[in-house]
């Protein structure tokens, strides 16, 4: 834990004792107030004056009230001057607190021992303990509220021959009973605190590591995206434009229809990219026009067809069971696969099976080869439709058939109509003031 760190704005604490008490600012989303979770604002950057300041005037005057009906030595500048030192030195409780407590516990011990009064002069102490402990200084908290305590038994019952006030007597045994419960409930609220404020950290943590985990898992999603279509659309574009500069001279109208055929493609494309960027840029917002499924299989077997791939697609059981996730992964697979057919392969037919079956889409696209122009597994294409099958927790198999061609097999199961893949958040900080 951060040494530098301070736990208390004010001089209040939840023992009871009287102190000042600073309201602070409540956490981000409904977590715990500011002075209590560790946030630093601009005005705690240095040393907390106000705070200190209000703490000593406390005790100057509280401590001035309670020793009418001590039978004390009389509070004068030199106790007054212990005080002094016992409340300031928690000025340093932010920055150095194992110091703070250790010299704020042996002033009071020496204050107590010269025979002055008791008062608030324990709320300095309790002050000093909070701060070290909620900064993980708890042995020098200990150690220092121990040796307070063991000192104050010593000078109460066997030192007081020798110290003022003069008559003095041991003081009865009820006194230090009380007192060690008092330093007992102190440590113990301290602890509590120390404990809550790391609880509060860790799950601000997990909070901030879960959103950066879906910030990343929709970069993904949107990557996917934008290969699959514009992988698919390029292709047939490209297919295109060749048959329109080989045909352009020798046969003008087939030369047009490639055309055509090019500016239909990159206006799907278009319109595919300007719905993903309009998701990405108005998070939250329900998208323009539905995300594209199985329905829409007859659109693709167009377009391969336009870019000289005949495609023959049988299907079983019921496309309308499938939801809309499951749906959209097979869509962009079985183009991914014909994408690949038209660059890799010198086959110009392919095959395309769907099996709608029980909480499942099975696929199968075949082409019968042989492969041309390099790797088809060098790209992101098989990547990407491996992390669609992995996202809906199915299955995929790609690779060449031993006839030459090539073969993508992929099972998607959908056990409830939409899977919400979204990681799981830590519940929020109980809102509590002290």
């Amino acid at each position: 834990m951060d040494e530098q760190r301070a736990p208390l704005r004010g001089g209040g604490h939840p023992c009871g004792f009287p102190g000042s008490r600073h309201p602070g600012r409540r956490g981000r989303r409904g977590g715990p107030p500011a002075w209590l979770s560790g946030a630093r604002s601009r005005t705690a950057a240095g040393l907390p004056w106000v705070s200190t300041a209000v703490l000593l005037v406390f005790v100057m005057v509280g401590t001035g009230f309670a020793e009418h009906g001590q039978d004390r030595r009389p509070l004068d500048l030199a106790g007054r001057l212990l005080l002094f030192v016992a409340v300031g030195v928690l000025l340093l409780r932010r920055r150095r607190p194992a110091i703070a407590v250790a010299t704020t516990c042996a002033v009071t011990l020496v204050y107590l021992a010269a025979g002055y009064p008791y008062g608030p002069v324990f709320v300095a102490v309790a002050v000093g303990c909070f701060s070290a402990i909620v900064a993980g200084h708890r042995k020098a908290a200990w150690w220092s509220l121990g040796g307070l305590w063991a000192g104050h038994v010593l000078v109460s019952h066997w030192l007081y021959r020798w110290l003022p006030p003069d008559g003095d007597r041991a003081a009865p045994w009820t006194q230090e009973g009380f007192i060690t419960a008092w330093v007992v409930a102190v440590v113990a609220a301290a602890e509590l605190l120390r404990v809550r404020r790391e609880q509060w950290a860790a799950a601000r943590a997990e909070r901030e590591a879960a959103e950066r985990r879906r910030a990343d898992e929709e970069r993904l999603r949107m990557a996917r995206e934008l290969h699959d279509v514009l992988a698919h659309s390029i292709s047939v574009i490209n297919v295109q434009a060749g048959v329109g500069l080989a045909l352009l001279d020798s046969d003008p109208e087939q030369a047009r229809s490639a055309l055509t055929t090019i500016k239909g493609a990159s206006k799907e494309a278009l319109d595919e990219v300007r719905q993903v960027l309009a998701n990405l840029r108005t998070p939250g917002e329900a998208p323009t026009s539905p995300a594209p499924g199985l329905d829409r299989l007859p659109e693709l077997v167009e377009q391969a067809g336009s870019a000289g791939l005949a495609v023959t697609v049988e299907s079983e059981g019921d496309p309308a069971a499938v939801p809309p996730g499951a749906g959209l992964a097979a869509f962009r697979i079985v183009q991914e696969a014909l994408t690949n057919v038209v660059r890799h392969s010198g086959s110009r037919t392919a095959l395309v099976r769907v099996d709608h079956g029980s909480g499942r889409v099975r696929l199968r696209i075949d082409d019968a080869g042989p492969a041309t122009g390099g790797d088809v597994g060098g790209g992101n294409g098989l990547v990407g439709m491996r992390e669609r099958a992995a996202a809906l927790g199915g299955t995929i198999e790609a690779g060449p058939r031993p006839d030459g061609g090539f073969r993508v097999l992929a099972e998607l199961p959908f056990t409830a109509p939409d899977r919400d893949r979204r990681p799981h958040e830590p519940p929020e900080p109980p809102e509590e003031t002290m």
